[in-house]
């Protein structure tokens, strides 16, 4: 198991150390500034802070020295218009490994729907045009957001020209060679808040967040805005999880890595409201692909309890059996059994925007 925990919040990113079964906050870094994003490289020693400051903009760090220096990097950026216009990076949304045996490449999915890749540790930065320049793109519409985004981005792990990604709203898209070319994912997802004739249009879903599956990357699992979706061929198709309770509404969504059939979701009241059902905070856990789940309550607040827990707050470690979340009014629970029994650690942290276990122990 992982004994190594990474926390970005509204007020900076604390790492947390696991000493026999207690959590503990070893160390803050960028007290005071939202981390928007944190990324754990499992190919080296590296972690990537993405930090939004506001009217200063968009900043990337990356510590060698887990988290003891840090030093700022490039941020993705766009190339400025001879007319002084166009698009700004507004927030880094996603970070992924190029692949298991590209040691220095990354892929990084933006706020407004940018796709950048770096190459070189984030010195420099590429847009990959070939996706921003897709007619199709300019279907793409916000969300929550103003703008739309690209939150998730999977690399195939036995092939590193095969990548996935996800947008709000914009579906599912899939590049077979690396990013050269792009295509939308196939049918089965739904979309309500579209009218008749639309709402089954790949372009136009709203996924909040895609995960794969390390050792059957065909695998894949969508919470979406209308529910949960899943895969079996790589995106080709979907089809909808019709028997998750108490809810199919949420952000996260994490996925075994050695069982494609075992996920786990934190589920909410849709729309407006946005708290858990009822007042009562749970995790969904299916283990046969959808077909019936369980609703894990031990441990967690069942009364008047209003966490909501964002897309990248969710994680799960390399065992597949450690799991760790945190939510929107700064509480972590963490869990050593796949969610038969949560552990709340005894930190007030500010609003959390994302959790990540180490890669290292």
């Amino acid at each position: 198991m992982s004994n190594r925990m990474w926390v970005a919040t509204r007020k900076g990113l604390f790492r947390l150390h696991q000493q026999a079964s207690r959590w503990q906050v070893d160390q803050v870094s960028f007290l005071g500034h939202p981390v928007s994003l944190v990324f754990d490289d499992p190919r080296e020693s590296a972690v990537y802070a993405a930090l939004n400051l506001g009217h200063f903009g968009v900043k990337l760090h990356r510590s060698d020295d887990e988290g003891a220096s840090w030093t700022e990097v490039a941020a993705p950026a766009y190339a400025p218009q001879e007319d002084g216009k166009g698009p700004t990076v507004l927030q880094i949304w996603s970070i992924a490994a190029a692949g298991p045996e590209v040691s220095d490449g990354l892929w990084v999915g933006t706020l407004p729907g940018g796709l950048f890749r770096t190459k070189d540790r984030g010195a420099t930065w590429r847009l990959n045009t070939e996706l921003w320049d897709l007619p199709e793109r300019a279907a793409w519409f916000g969300g929550g957001a103003e703008h739309p985004g690209i939150h998730s981005v999977c690399v195939d792990p036995r092939d590193a020209n095969h990548v996935l990604i996800a947008v709000s709203c914009g579906g599912v898209w899939r590049s077979r060679d690396g990013g050269s070319h792009w295509e939308i994912g196939g049918p089965g997802m739904y979309a309500d808040y579209m009218p008749e004739g639309k709402k089954d249009d790949p372009a136009v879903q709203d996924p909040h967040c895609m995960v794969q599956c390390r050792t059957a990357p065909d695998a894949l699992w969508v919470q979406h805005h209308n529910g949960v979706f899943r895969s079996t061929d790589g995106a080709a198709t979907w089809s909808g999880v019709d028997n998750l309770r108490p809810s199919a509404f949420g952000f996260p969504v994490v996925v075994h890595p050695y069982d494609s059939e075992t996920a786990w979701f934190v589920p909410a009241v849709k729309d407006e409201v946005r708290i858990p059902v009822g007042g009562q905070l749970s995790v969904t856990r299916t283990r046969n692909g959808g077909a019936s789940c369980d609703v894990l309550t031990a441990g967690l607040p069942q009364e008047h309890c209003y966490d909501l827990v964002y897309r990248h707050a969710l994680d799960i470690d390399g065992t597949g059996d450690q799991l760790a979340f945190g939510s929107t009014t700064g509480h972590l629970w963490t869990t050593t059994n796949q969610g038969d029994s949560w552990r709340q650690l005894p930190y007030h942290l500010p609003p959390i925007y994302a959790v990540r276990y180490a890669s290292r122990a």
